[in-house]
């Protein structure tokens, strides 16, 4: 069986005095997930807002991989649940 899809990302990016924060949004059309990421000052205070905001966008696109992930385990196991329960019965 084969299906194309075209899912959309939209990344965010947003730079402040303390570093960057990116949020991304993920619509597959049914569901819309969301992933977040940080990343701040060097310790010795100075900000690089160019790497900061690589790193935040690198963050948030992690976090929304492991969202998805997660969801795809759940709806697997579900789905191995639901099979055996009609193989039993």
């Amino acid at each position: 069986m084969e299906h194309t899809a075209e899912w959309k990302i939209k990344l965010f990016l947003f730079e402040h005095d303390n570093g960057s924060t990116a949020q991304v949004v993920l619509d597959t059309g049914v569901t819309t997930l969301h992933g977040e990421g940080h990343a701040g000052q060097y310790p010795d205070g100075r900000a690089v807002p160019e790497i900061d905001t690589e790193l935040a966008a690198g963050r948030a696109l992690i976090d929304l991989g492991n969202r998805l992930t997660q969801i795809g385990t759940a709806d697997a196991a579900d789905a191995a649940v639901k099979a055996a329960v009609r193989a039993i019965g």
